[in-house]
């Protein structure tokens, strides 16, 4: 009979102090995705506390949630299936479940909401935003993405699906919606824009493209209370050109697309999908969170370069 190994190292996340961690003791792993300390610090007191470990009935974790969170981590960035997770972390199907789970109780929007109030508060902003941009993103789906959830972009002729996405003014994620590729940007807006007007009641300007008008601006008006102003290119104007505001949301999306998973569409689900872009925004924020700490210590001295010999 195999006899479980104390977990000897400090953590002091839920599944530790009230669940089973300590019995699955996980393998050294320090991957550039990991929780740093300062990270973890700074955002431990910002994962939802599980019904469990309130008293209100479930299961205890088995696995340690700064683990976890490592492990979701390492798959958002990098890109890769999730059977193919490094053995030092815990099963990738404990791991799946727990993304599913976060996913499906709504705790991974939850999480990066809390998330981005600190990291705007670090900022010196109020925790509600006043001002945001809208924008969407084709990307090619993969065999795995259903065809029912996917369609094609006639204009930037890509067959997959489009991500949906307000921001405040810093590029932080307030509403994001993915839907098929197919689904025009002004049909979409009205939903994602009433959510975002529904979930932040100091809203009050949005920025937008030339994809936007129409009759969306005046149902903004109308309907939100919300003022819609569509930022268009000169006539003049060639090749690539920075426009006021516009650049927020693309900066956001540059964000996005260094995560790899993002690259393309790979999820079943447009819910997966959603939740792998909030899980690559949280990933943005620990890091202004908990920046890296600087070396106090003395520089350690290089070893001298032998002279070369004069023939």
């Amino acid at each position: 009979m195999k006899q479980s190994i104390p977990d000897t190292r400090t953590c002091d996340c839920f599944a530790h102090m009230y669940g089973n961690a300590a019995d699955n003791p996980a393998g050294e792993h320090c991957y550039p995705t990991d929780i740093r300390d300062a990270e973890w610090d700074a955002v431990r007191q910002m994962i939802p506390k599980p019904a469990w470990a309130e008293g209100r009935g479930g299961r205890p974790e088995e696995y340690c949630h700064r683990d976890i969170l490592d492990a979701i981590r390492y798959v958002v960035d990098n890109g890769v299936k999730w059977p193919a997770l490094p053995v030092n972390y815990p099963p990738w199907k404990a791991v799946h479940r727990f993304f599913t789970r976060w996913r499906k109780q709504g705790l991974t929007g939850e999480f990066h909401d809390r998330l981005r109030a600190a990291t705007r508060e670090a900022e010196g902003r109020d925790v509600e935003p006043t001002a945001g941009a809208i924008d969407s993103q084709s990307a090619k789906g993969t065999s795995t993405v259903a065809a029912t959830t996917s369609g094609y972009d006639g204009g930037k002729k890509i067959k997959g699906r489009k991500r949906h996405i307000v921001v405040d003014t810093l590029g932080l994620i307030l509403v994001v919606m993915v839907t098929p590729a197919s689904t025009g940007d002004r049909e979409a807006a009205q939903d994602l824009l009433f959510q975002a007007a529904r979930r932040h009641h100091r809203l009050r300007r949005v920025w937008a493209d030339s994809g936007y008008t129409g009759m969306l601006v005046g149902w903004c008006a109308t309907a939100l209370n919300l003022m819609l102003t569509v930022i268009r290119r000169s006539d003049g104007q060639t090749g690539f050109v920075v426009l006021p505001k516009r650049w927020i949301v693309e900066r956001t999306f540059a964000w996005l697309t260094r995560s790899r998973r993002l690259a393309r569409d790979y999820e079943r689900l447009l819910a997966s999908s959603e939740a792998m872009i909030l899980w690559s925004m949280t990933m943005v924020m620990t890091r202004r969170l908990g920046p890296r700490r600087k070396r106090t210590g003395p520089v350690p001295a290089r070893a001298p370069i032998p002279a070369q010999r004069v023939a």
